[in-house]
C-alpha cells in the first residue's frame, strides 16, 4: 500500500490584525465574489454576446448596476448561508441524528440561547441556503430596477462556479469536510500538529481519507466553469434567458450529488442517501423548471 499523504500544516488565519484574525475561509468568498463581479463585467462588454435577440445590442444591466447587485448578493449570500445552515443541518439534520458531534445541542441551542441563529464564527455555513439567499436577493434586486431576472441570472450563474472553487478550496485549508476512508494512491490523513492541539485529537482519525474537497473544487468549480462559458460564448445560451442558469443549477447539483459519494457524511441522514444527495433533487427539479420556462420563451 502506498504511503498516504499528510494534510499539509496550514494555519486557517491568514494574518492577525490586532485582535482581529483574517481567516483564509473569508477571503474565499471575498476573492469568489469580486473575481465573478469581474467576469460578468467583462461579458457585459463583449458586445458580440448582445446582438440579436432578445437584446438588440444592450446588456441585460450596466457595470453600476452589477456592482450595486454584488452588494445585495454578498447579503444573500451571508444570511442565506447562516440561516440554512440553521433550518438544513442544525434543524433537520441534527434532530435526525441528535448525538452527530457538530450538533452540540442543536436545535434546541437556538430557542435556549438565539444569538447561535448568527453564531457564525463557530462555523456553520449552507451552500444551499447561500444559494437561496442570492435568488432572493437578484429577484428583489432585479424588481426594484425593473430587470429581466432571467437574462440577468444567467450573466451572474455563468461566473458563480468561481465562488464555488475558492469556498471548497477554503475547506481543504480549513481540514473540514473531508473524504471517506480509502486506499487510493492520493488519499490523505487529515491530522497534523495543529489539529491535534485544536480538538485534543484528530476528528477525521488517523486513516487515509478522499480529499473530497478538491473533488468538489475540480467539478463544482472549474469544470462547471468551463461548461457554462462554453454555454454563453460558443452556443449563446443567454439568447434564451434561463437556459445558462439551468445549466448551472443541473451542473452543480450533479457534481455535488457524485461527490457525495467520496465525501464523509455529517451525519446519518435517509439511509445510504446523505443530506447533500438529499439536496440536490430540488436542485434539479428547478433547473427542469428553468429549462421548461426557457424553452417557452421565443428566441
Amino acid at each position: 500500500m502506498a504511503t498516504p499523504l499528510i494534510f499539509p500544516d496550514i494555519d486557517p488565519v491568514l494574518v492577525h490584525l490586532g485582535p482581529l484574525p483574517i481567516r483564509w475561509y473569508a477571503l474565499a468568498y471575498i476573492v469568489g465574489l469580486l473575481l465573478a463581479w469581474w467576469g460578468v463585467v467583462w461579458a457585459l462588454r463583449r458586445k458580440r454576446l448582445w446582438t440579436g435577440a432578445p437584446f438588440a445590442g444592450k446588456p441585460p444591466a450596466t457595470e453600476d448596476q452589477i456592482g450595486d447587485l454584488l452588494v445585495w448578493a454578498t447579503f444573500g449570500v451571508i444570511l442565506g448561508g447562516r440561516l440554512g445552515w440553521d433550518l438544513i443541518y442544525g434543524t433537520i439534520l441534527c434532530s435526525v441524528s441528535p448525538y452527530a458531534g457538530f450538533c452540540r445541542g442543536y436545535p434546541e441551542a437556538f430557542v435556549t440561547n438565539p444569538i447561535k441563529l448568527i453564531a457564525a464564527w463557530e462555523g456553520g455555513m449552507s451552500f444551499h441556503g447561500g444559494l437561496f439567499g442570492v435568488v432572493v436577493a437578484m429577484i428583489l434586486f432585479c424588481r426594484r430596477h425593473k430587470l429581466n431576472l432571467l437574462a440577468v441570472s444567467d450573466l451572474i450563474a455563468a461566473f458563480a462556479p468561481i465562488g464555488l472553487f475558492f469556498g471548497r478550496l477554503a475547506n481543504f485549508v480549513n481540514g473540514e469536510l473531508w473524504g471517506r476512508v480509502t486506499d487510493v494512491p492520493w488519499g490523505m490523513v487529515f491530522c497534523n500538529a495543529r489539529i491535534f492541539a485544536a480538538y485534543g485529537g484528530c476528528p477525521a482519525g488517523d486513516l487515509p481519507r478522499h480529499p473530497s474537497q478538491l473533488y468538489e473544487a475540480a467539478t463544482e468549480g472549474l469544470l462547471l466553469l468551463i461548461i457554462l462559458q462554453i454555454c454563453l460564448h460558443v452556443f449563446r445560451l443567454n439568447r434564451r434567458p434561463g437556459l445558462i442558469t439551468a445549466s448551472f443549477f443541473l451542473g452543480y447539483g450533479t457534481f455535488r450529488f457524485i461527490c457525495e459519494f467520496f465525501r464523509e457524511p455529517d451525519a446519518p441522514f435517509i439511509g445510504p442517501i446523505s443530506m447533500g444527495m438529499a439536496l440536490s433533487i430540488p436542485v434539479w427539479l428547478t433547473a427542469a423548471a428553468l429549462f421548461w420556462v426557457a424553452a417557452r420563451k421565443r428566441a
